[in-house]
């Protein structure tokens, strides 16, 4: 009878603790069964792993690739100038033949003759007036008297001949070197900005022709400025950018001052 009463109370006991542990389980999913990764857990690493792209579905190299573009379609605006730039008294040069250092020349500068000497060149090379490129030319033609198929480079490593000036209500007028193509907005920048007295919209550029006549280009800064009109008037040498004001009344009289007009003829192109 004892043994019969122990066993019915151990089996209450056994039961009871069963369905805890099944109320505990129902309770607490993720305690009855070991935690799996879901295929919907793992989307967003996957979407980390992908590239990034924009709304219109180019990806993240192609707008890299897109300021490439833009970039490459500025740069020939500066670089342009220096392929094309014609050399001039105080320029500085350097002459490289390709595996031939005793033909090398570096820091050459340009006297004003125009005239640059190299080893076995007799009477040097005249320089003025000729882009690096065409320079280059005229240095490998004669030294192929003494080397095979020459390869010759010149590189231009300061432009110190073309000058242009800037008169009238500025910060800082006077001549100034080109480095670089310079527009007129960014000349005048260059110069300390148009003054208080300053009159943007009637800026003038003086421009000698081939004639000798200097011809008038106007330029209205302040509409540039305002985005209304492009900034596209680019200098050259021996330009002469006027801003009208206290300073200077009229652009007339400008033209007729004779210090002006002898100002503009140091900027003239020397004739070899």
């Amino acid at each position: 009878m004892i043994n019969t009463r122990r066993i019915t109370l151990a089996m209450l006991v056994l039961m009871a603790l069963t369905i805890s542990i099944a109320a505990q389980t129902q309770g607490d999913p993720q305690k009855a069964r070991p935690r799996t990764t879901t295929s919907t857990e793992q989307e967003p690493d996957k979407k980390l792993q992908t590239p990034l792209t924009s709304s219109d579905g180019v990806s993240g190299q192609a707008s890299q690739d897109d300021g490439s573009e833009e970039a490459a379609a500025v740069n020939p605006y500066y670089k342009n100038f220096f392929t094309t730039y014609r050399l001039g008294p105080e320029d500085i040069i350097s002459v490289e033949v390709f595996n031939q250092p005793r033909y090398s020349r570096a820091n050459i500068i340009v006297p004003p003759s125009g005239r640059v000497s190299l080893s076995l060149i007799q009477g040097g090379v005249f320089v003025t007036g000729k882009t690096v490129d065409e320079v280059a030319a005229v240095i490998k033609k004669r030294y192929d008297e003494y080397i095979i198929d020459p390869q010759v480079t010149v590189s231009l490593d300061r432009a110190m001949s073309y000058r242009y000036s800037v008169i009238g209500d500025v910060g800082q007028p006077g001549i100034r070197l080109m480095s670089k193509r310079l527009t007129v907005s960014e000349a005048i920048a260059e110069a300390g900005g148009v003054l208080n007295t300053g009159n943007k919209s009637k800026i003038v550029v003086l421009r000698r022709q081939q004639t000798g006549v200097l011809a008038q280009i106007p330029v209205n800064l302040s509409a540039i400025y305002k985005g209304k009109a492009p900034d596209s008037t680019f200098l050259e040498p021996g330009d002469q950018i006027v801003v009208p004001g206290n300073t200077l009344k009229k652009i007339q009289t400008i033209m007729s001052l004779t210090p002006i007009a002898s100002f503009a003829r140091v900027f003239g192109a020397p004739v070899p």
